[in-house]
């Protein structure tokens, strides 16, 4: 993989993960946490919208999709955390 392909993905992921982590109060887990969280909320927005059937595109529609899948993440941490 591109080394600038890696480091767009990185700041797809902090920009989604931050961002989700001021829409969920108090449901931040730092820099490095923010960046895993958005990764994976990329990732597991991917999955929802692509079985849904919607995309995204660009570079603002890939954020979009990372921050939803992030904050569908966070909500499902913090009921976890609950629990």
């Amino acid at each position: 993989m591109d080394p600038v392909a890696i480091l767009i993905w990185l700041v797809i992921g902090a920009v989604a993960g931050w961002l989700a982590g001021q829409v969920m109060r108090g449901a931040g887990f730092g820099l490095v946490g923010n960046i895993i969280v958005g990764i994976l909320g990329a990732v597991l927005g991917g999955v929802i919208f692509g079985a849904l059937g919607i995309t995204f595109g660009g570079i603002l529609g890939s954020i979009l999709g990372a921050f939803l899948g992030a904050c569908i993440l966070l909500f499902l941490i913090s009921l976890v955390k609950r629990a």
